[in-house]
């Protein structure tokens, strides 16, 4: 079977449906089952308009079959099963290695993003090669990637291609493997961030703060508002003093408390219902109950609008939230 005949009997198994499929390739010698399900392993998906034209050739065009044109080792692998029952074991075996000893087949499932950013700089002839022996949509996406001129320069390689000596796809193929399993491999220790920015902040004197923040501010106002939002979370109440923890009640509805302490420890609900008059705290609970499941998005809004009051607080001088891991100790 040629090539062209080959890809023609992938593309009207994939279209049909599967059980049909099966029935189909079960008729065929198991050399041919082998080469079509290695076809269709390959291919993935096929354009409508060429689906179209294999049917109308071999079925004067019958819409009515176009059930799906999906493809994929799995689905090759299902037709299979279906076709040879008992006796496919062997068959996806052989069909799985055929698979991996295909040219560049550790690329076949690879994220396109990936493998431009490993072949990018590579001279357009070797670029050519690649993309050559990866899946059509995959090297659409990387060609996608690659600069204007670039892109001409690879595809006219492409165009002009003629066989190429196994020795040398080998060669490129084993280089590329290696550098991309060297990085993909490495293991990466985040450090800095934001997150560092806020956890440093968060144990300075205030002023050494408050002098950074404004600094910040002047070029990106938006950076700091991101640190200030890290630098205290709604947990921290919790190391408030009970003196603080009064002013933030007077600033916050009992339904914003309710919707807040949905989510959070116990030992920080425990400390602002003791702050709280007796009736107050019973018709807190009380809220709490009646409130039942409630979506965690909405909790965490409402925990960030009372950790804005107590920032408002603080810059206003009305608490002092600890510099600490825990609640700072009052002396008489």
């Amino acid at each position: 079977m040629s090539d062209d005949g080959l890809r023609k009997a992938a593309v009207l198994l994939m279209s049909l449906e599967e059980d049909d499929a099966a029935k189909l390739l079960a008729k065929l010698p198991n050399k041919a089952v082998e080469k079509v399900t290695i076809a269709i392993a390959q291919m993935e998906t096929v354009t409508s308009r060429e689906q179209e034209r294999v049917i109308a050739e071999f079925l004067e065009s019958k819409p009515s079959v176009l059930a799906t044109n999906s493809g994929g080792l799995e689905r090759a692998k299902a037709l299979v099963k279906k076709a040879l029952g008992k006796d496919a074991t062997d068959m996806i075996s052989v069909l799985q290695q055929a698979l991996e000893s295909l040219p560049f087949g550790f690329l076949h499932k690879a994220d396109p993003q990936n493998i431009l950013s490993f072949i990018v700089d590579e001279h357009p002839q070797t670029v050519a090669l690649v993309l050559s022996h990866i899946p059509s949509p995959t090297a659409a996406s990387v060609l996608q990637g690659l600069p204007m001129a670039r892109q001409l320069a690879v595809i006219r390689r492409i165009a002009q291609m003629g066989q190429t000596s196994p020795e040398a796809i080998d060669e490129i193929e084993r280089a590329l493997e290696v550098r991309m399993s060297l990085v993909m491999n490495q293991s990466f220790e985040k450090a800095g961030g934001v997150e560092s920015v806020a956890e440093i902040l968060n144990v300075s004197d205030r002023a050494t703060e408050r002098q950074i923040l404004e600094s910040l501010a002047k070029d990106t106002p938006e950076l700091v508002e991101e640190i200030r939002r890290l630098m205290f979370v709604f947990e921290d109440i919790s190391k408030l003093a009970d003196k603080d923890i009064q002013s933030i009640l007077k600033n916050v509805e009992t339904a914003q408390w309710a919707m807040a302490l949905k989510g959070a420890s116990q030992a920080l609900q425990d400390k602002v219902l003791r702050n709280m008059s007796s009736r107050a705290a019973e018709m807190l609970k009380e809220e709490m109950e009646y409130l039942g499941k409630v979506r965690l998005s909405d909790v965490e809004s409402v925990q960030q609008k009372i950790v804005d009051i107590v920032r408002n607080l603080e810059e206003n001088g009305q608490l002092a939230r600890p510099t600490g891991d825990t609640e700072e100790e009052y002396v008489s």
